[in-house]
């Protein structure tokens, strides 16, 4: 079998409560058993420095930032992500399994709102907080999610068109 790769991203924030959460032993030892070999972290700019190390039989390597996740995120097998929008349908429209995890520290619920609504209708499994990301790696069916649809851009434009006030050609 192929080694099995997750993707760990907080976007362009802090949220080293989440990347602490994958230096502790108990929930690499969940992911070991889930079959899991590697780790690749994207910390943004935190107190958590970029390292490369292996515990618990998981190879674990960071960095603070790349131009663009697409590649990271077409490689993994599963993706532990904060619940910002642009990276929920990132991951979601590359068609990987989706851990989200709520930024408490954030001032709104945006994060929870759209965490919930996806969840809620099965495109993702959400954490309320990175103090519960492991009993939600424990209990996680990753067979039961539901693609994202595919979305409709000319739809978007259209709207647009009718917005402005432009006369459609179609």
């Amino acid at each position: 079998m192929a080694s099995r790769h997750i993707f760990v991203t907080v976007g362009s924030t802090k949220f080293d409560p989440f990347i602490s959460q994958f230096f502790r032993p108990e929930l690499l030892q969940v992911l070991k058993q889930r079959g899991y070999e590697s780790l690749h972290l994207q910390i943004g700019d935190g107190e958590i420095q970029p390292v490369t190390t292996t515990m618990e039989g998981i190879h674990i390597s960071s960095f603070r930032f790349l131009p663009s996740i697409a590649g990271e995120i077409e490689r993994a097998d599963l993706v532990l992500s904060h619940a910002g929008a642009g990276t929920c349908l990132e991951v979601l429209n590359a068609r990987k399994p989706l851990v989200a995890v709520v930024n408490k520290a954030l001032m709104d619920d945006h994060q929870m709102e759209l965490a919930e609504r996806l969840a809620a209708d099965g495109h993702l499994i959400y954490c309320d907080g990175p103090e519960k990301l492991l009993e939600v790696l424990e209990e996680a069916d990753f067979s039961k999610l539901i693609p994202f649809p595919p979305g409709e851009p000319q739809k978007f434009t259209d709207f647009l068109d009718g917005l402005m006030g432009f006369k459609l050609s179609r």
